[in-house]
């Protein structure tokens, strides 16, 4: 630990940075409705909410790090570790999402190996099973991954906590709403 350190303060630039590249570039360019939808007296969620507050979340971290966190002395100084777990990280969340956008395409395609008529994915994203299976794959993964990356082993109960994580997401964004995708059901 070094006294000298700027970590703090190079991290929350950094995610400061790429919040604000979000917020203000990534979500307009990428989302074709706005936070809030109205049409004919009927209010959704618009494409947008959901990566604007989560933007919004990382612009806050990142300001609370430069403005109260830049000079604490218990800074770590960066390392080969700190990098190595940073490439495992980043390693585990690609393909992650790869599985999440891959895993139900890829599901229909092997049923329609016994199938006389085959099954289209894009039919069917919107369909339990199917629109699970990418989201629930993927993100079980994920949260798996990091938790056993940030434990050093993988365990039983890491596999079982990122199972009920994921089935509870599922149930807050997809149950309640009849006209949202999950991720990434939208783009396929």
């Amino acid at each position: 630990m070094s006294g000298d350190s700027k970590s703090n303060l190079i991290i929350g630039l950094v995610v400061a940075g790429f919040a604000l590249v979000l917020l203000f570039v990534w979500v307009p360019l990428d989302t074709d409705s706005g936070l809030i939808e109205r049409v004919r007296r009927q209010v959704t969620i618009g494409d947008a909410l959901a990566p604007s507050v989560a933007g919004l979340f990382l612009l806050i971290g990142g300001v609370i790090l430069v403005l109260f966190e830049r000079g604490a002395p218990d800074q770590p100084t960066l390392n080969p570790g700190n990098l190595g777990f940073i490439a495992a990280t980043v390693l585990l969340l690609a393909i992650s999402l790869l599985v999440m956008r891959y895993a139900g395409p890829g599901l229909v395609a092997l049923t329609n190996l016994w199938l006389d008529a085959p099954l289209q994915y894009r039919l069917l994203r919107d369909d339990a099973p199917w629109k699970y299976v990418g989201y629930f794959l993927g993100g079980t993964l994920l949260l798996t991954g990091m938790i056993s990356l940030v434990e050093g082993r993988l365990s039983r109960r890491a596999v079982a906590v990122a199972v009920i994580a994921v089935l509870a997401l599922i149930a807050i964004y997809d149950l309640p709403f009849d006209d949202l995708l999950l991720p990434p059901n939208g783009d396929v």
